[in-house]
Order: C-alpha cells, then structure tokens, then sequence
C-alpha cells in the first residue's frame, strides 16, 4: 500500500511540475474583457513576461516587458513565487525518485528512504504553496481592478494560464501528501522475554545468554 501511495504521488508531483512549468511561460494569465472592447476582433492578453495583441486574420504579436524594476510589485512576486515553484518541485522529484520504496540505489538504508519520500513530498506540498500563492494573488488582483469604479486602464479577465497554475499547486499539494502519508512509522511490539549478554573472563571468552529476571507483576499473578 505504502509502495502504491508513493508511485501516485509521485506522477502527480512530475504532471504538477509540467503544469507549472506550462503555466509560468503561458501568455494567458489575463485577457482583455471584452464588455469595454469596440472591435471583437483583436484580442490581448498578457503573461508573466510578455503582453501580446492578436487579430482575427491570425497576425500575433507579442512585446517582452523591457523593465524588471519598473514592472507591478504584484508581478515581480508572483515571477519569483513561479520560480521558486519550479525548483523545489525538479529538486523534490529527485529527492522522491531516491526515497522510493521499490528503488534500489546503492546500500541506501530503509529509514533513509522513508526520511528521502518524507522530505520530497513536503517539498512538493511547498512547491504548490508557492504557485498557489502566485496565481491567487494576480487573480485577485484582476478581479478588484475589473470590479473598481475608479479604475481608468484597461480591464482583464482570468486567463487559461491561471487555471493551469491553480491545477499544478492542487495536484502538487495532493501528492506531496500522498509520499508524506505513506512513510507512517510502525512501532514494534515489545518481546515477552529479554534476554542479557555477558561476558565472563574466568570462561576464555565464552559468550553466556541469560534470561532476565521475571517482573514482580507476573510474579504476583502466578500465584492468584
């Protein structure tokens, strides 16, 4: 069971890196509303990096955002969050990858691979906070813009781009959970009987077992 919980975790950790990592190149994380629009024939929408224009007649043309510094707050964080995303979850699929109970890689010890699937899977769980924080606040940002009276730009509407990114920090999430769940310790069952070494030098180095001296409570339910 544990085997099974850390292969599904692990495909959806790797499909929820490729989601991300589509998410963070997308241009579609806003698109101009078309209430306000004159002419439904140009469309524009905008991404992380560049803001793009398209035309009915199938002309696409796109322009990268020349500053960094002068860019939104909103946009530099969610960029970084994006990043950040994409690291913890290519490091964390490697680390899982090696915590894999059906892996065998060198003399690496069962605790060790439990601490490995352990310390991956919290990786993903961070990975899809970090995109989840970043598509949820620029959504946010889009909705109180387009809801503002005083607002006098132009007003967007959620892109595909941000579905992706919600998709990828869910499935992230689920399966760093899932690699987390499946490394619960057992606790073993203590032995009815322990047993002493010792070691006598009188006997040349004969190793002598003996059995430890019953408890005073089975002792005392021997007699009833």
């Amino acid at each position: 069971m544990a085997v099974c919980l850390q292969v599904v975790g692990l495909i959806l950790g790797v499909a929820s890196w490729c989601l991300a990592s589509s998410c963070t190149s997308s241009q579609l994380w806003r698109v101009r509303s078309q209430v306000e629009s004159v002419s439904s024939s140009q469309r524009q929408f905008e991404g992380l990096w560049m803001s793009c224009a398209a035309s009915s007649l199938g002309s696409l043309q796109c322009i990268r955002f020349k500053t960094t510094l002068g860019l939104p707050v909103h946009l530099q964080v969610c960029r970084a969050l994006m990043i950040l995303s994409l690291m913890l979850g290519l490091f964390s699929t490697i680390v899982s990858v090696l915590g894999l109970k059906c892996t065998k890689i060198g003399r690496i010890s069962e605790s060790a691979k439990e601490k490995m699937a352990l310390t991956g899977g919290l990786l993903f769980i961070l990975s899809g906070v970090f995109s989840l924080s970043a598509v949820s606040w620029y959504a946010s940002r889009i909705i109180h813009e387009f809801h503002d009276p005083l607002y006098g730009g132009v007003r967007f509407e959620l892109g595909t781009g941000l579905y992706f990114g919600w998709a990828s920090a869910g499935m992230a999430i689920l399966g760093g959970s899932m690699l987390c769940s499946s490394c619960r310790k057992t606790t073993p069952l203590p032995s009815a009987r322990h047993f002493s070494y010792s070691l006598s030098p009188t006997t040349g180095g004969e190793q002598i077992y003996r059995a430890a001296p019953p408890s005073q409570s089975s002792s005392k339910a021997a007699y009833v």
